[in-house]
């Protein structure tokens, strides 16, 4: 959510700001804009809606100048409109800003006394005017330094001076900021996938780095105030595109390239001559750990709660999972002893990095689980496990989902073998059941056709309920919040055994109700749930194997995905799902890769 670029280069920069922007449109955002330096001025354009609309006013109108900064916005302060877009332009400055200035009211009521006028109702434009304050009295450096002194909260800045017309400065506190370094050109940017275009040359500001760029050199200071050097850091180059191909959108061949990522991250950590699972370096050892807490939010979080299953199959290890913005604000008994992992897609998601954060303050030993190898999450962690997704750029996240699962999967079964709680001939038949995966991913995806048909008579209804018992249950989470995030209907996701003790009054004739039902020791029990719904008048659709012998009487519709390994059916009774959510999304000619309201990279509390 929001994103930020910034260019200091020795030619135009308004072009290159712009394809940077769209790079960054996965984020989520409703307004954009873009700020330069012409002919001694600030030059400001901002409107709100897609990138496409800024590129349009600029063809009108160019952008001139060498120096720039761009922004793409996700309202907190202020209801999407053209003045509280980015950027936050007085006379002397100009500010892009990602995060939540906390403390915002106070500061806008200081400033207000003094004289000061305010035209938007975002907490960065305190920003703006403070920066403007300061610049009457002290210099540059000191200016900056005692704006960001007064600022509580979470931010990533990009700002311009009229007065100091080669150069931007960049800093960061909570939300993440990347630098790159170009040929007779510098950048700044919310991420490195914004960059990748330009430079595959980055740098990553820690909390509390200041950096000032030119086209030609870049001074980083740290949080003391102290000029440092910064590692640089080459990016590796993804085989997978993040382009649309012959797909309607990115969503469709996210889903689609579930059957090839899955297949690039089993070959990264199986070794199929050997029968083994390639993780070595533990921060901790496995023997040793007491309790493993897997944290994480939305989607990610659903991850945790199905590995949690897993964890507790395989190994005798407590399991404890928690949601991160919970996690953070809890008096947490830390222990030298537990293992804490963090899952994350982007691994910017601000209360997950905070989660991590306290967990770092308070020495215990961390994981990261997640797509960005260079992220602030990744980079923070004591242990990378990178779920090799590629780029997913849907906002709904679908392919990543599926690659931490596994990840977290592979995890529970090296972990189970070195503490010896798995035997040597199950370890090796789960081994040999993983590489199958890819092959039935491909062959649920098949059921598509099937899907579609489902989507047409159910698109219309209010609301929807999925149910699931043990490992299903986070797949039901998973499947609500996937049509609510798409199709902005209401669904929701229960263990199937909780439908007695409340959500029973929900059901009537007509309601479409999801049941998760693979063939496992839950089975029975969850069908006599799925016969409580019916007689109450329900529209039922089944996800089951194939080959289960079900009364299929008064059942609306049913899927039937290839029979395995139970642990990796939860795999593929995901992807109904996904389908489902997306053609419903499509019949009500919804923006499937960009719903409303919702960011890919949560990078505010």
């Amino acid at each position: 959510m929001c994103g930020i670029i910034g260019i200091a280069s020795n030619k135009q920069v308004s072009s290159n700001i712009i394809e940077s922007l769209k790079k960054l449109e996965y984020r989520g955002y409703d307004s954009a804009g873009i700020a330069t330096i012409s002919n001694g001025e600030i030059d400001e354009k901002k409107c709100t809606g897609r990138v496409a609309a800024l590129e349009k006013i600029i063809f009108k109108t160019p952008s001139l100048g060498n120096l720039g900064i761009g922004h793409v916005r996700w309202a907190t302060h202020g209801a999407p409109s053209k003045i509280n877009a980015h950027p936050h332009s007085s006379e002397e400055v100009s500010v892009v800003h990602n995060g939540i200035i906390e403390n915002s009211t106070i500061l806008k009521k200081n400033l207000e006394k003094t004289g000061y006028k305010f035209k938007s109702q975002t907490d960065t434009e305190v920003i703006t005017i403070l920066l403007t304050d300061f610049l009457k009295k002290f210099d540059l450096v000191l200016a900056i330094n005692k704006t960001l002194e007064k600022l509580i909260g979470s931010f990533a800045l990009g700002i311009l001076f009229k007065k100091h017309n080669n150069i931007i400065v960049g800093a960061r506190r909570g939300s993440p900021l990347a630098v790159g370094y170009g040929h007779n050109e510098n950048f700044l940017g919310s991420d490195s996938y914004a960059l990748k275009s330009m430079t595959n040359k980055i740098t990553y500001l820690d909390d509390g780095d200041v950096c000032i760029l030119s086209n030609d050199k870049i001074i980083f200071y740290n949080k003391n105030g102290m000029k440092i050097n910064k590692r640089i850091q080459t990016l590796s180059s993804d085989k997978q595109t993040a382009d649309k191909g012959d797909f309607k959108d990115f969503m469709s061949k996210e889903i689609n390239e579930q059957k090839f990522s899955t297949k690039v991250c089993i070959k990264e950590y199986v070794n199929h001559l050997k029968k083994d699972i390639n993780l070595y370096n533990f921060p901790i050892e496995p023997k040793n750990i007491d309790k493993i807490v897997i944290i994480g939010c939305g989607t990610a979080y659903h991850a945790c709660l199905a590995a949690k299953h897993w964890f507790e199959e395989l190994t005798s290890i407590e399991i404890e999972t928690d949601v991160a913005s919970e996690f953070r604000y809890r008096k947490i008994k830390f222990s030298k002893k537990n293992l804490y992992i963090f899952v994350s897609q982007s691994g910017e998601t601000a209360d997950t990095f905070a989660a991590l954060d306290l967990c770092k303050k308070n020495e215990v030993k961390t994981c990261s689980v997640v797509n960005a190898v260079e992220s602030s999450i990744a980079r923070s962690s004591d242990f990378i496990l990178p779920i090799h997704a590629g780029p997913e750029i849907g906002v709904a996240s679908t392919k990543a989902f599926i690659g931490q699962m596994l990840v977290l999967y592979i995890l529970a079964l090296k972990i189970s073998k070195i503490r010896n709680e798995i035997p040597k001939a199950e370890y090796i038949t789960k081994i040999s059941n993983i590489k199958k995966l890819p092959d039935l991913i491909n062959k649920t995806l098949k059921c598509e056709s099937k899907i579609k048909i489902i989507a047409k008579d159910v698109y219309l209804s209010k609301g929807f309920i999925f149910l699931g018992r043990g490992p299903s249950f986070p797949i039901a989470l998973e499947g609500a919040l996937k049509l609510k995030e798409l199709s902005y209907l209401h669904a929701e996701g229960y263990p199937a055994g909780e439908m007695k003790h409340g959500p029973l009054a929900l059901i009537e004739e007509g309601l479409p109700v999801v049941i998760l039902a693979p063939q496992d020791r839950y089975y029975e029990k969850t069908i006599s749930n799925m016969q409580e719904v019916i007689a109450r008048g329900a529209k039922v659709l089944l996800i089951t194997n194939e080959e289960n012998n079900i009364i299929s009487e008064n059942i609306r519709f049913s899927i039937e995905v290839p029979k395995t390994d139970n642990q990796l059916t939860t795999f593929l009774i995901t992807i109904p799902l996904q389908l489902l959510a997306y053609h419903i999304a499509s019949l009500k000619n919804l923006d499937i890769d960009k719903p409303r309201n919702l960011a890919k990279s949560v990078t505010v509390e």
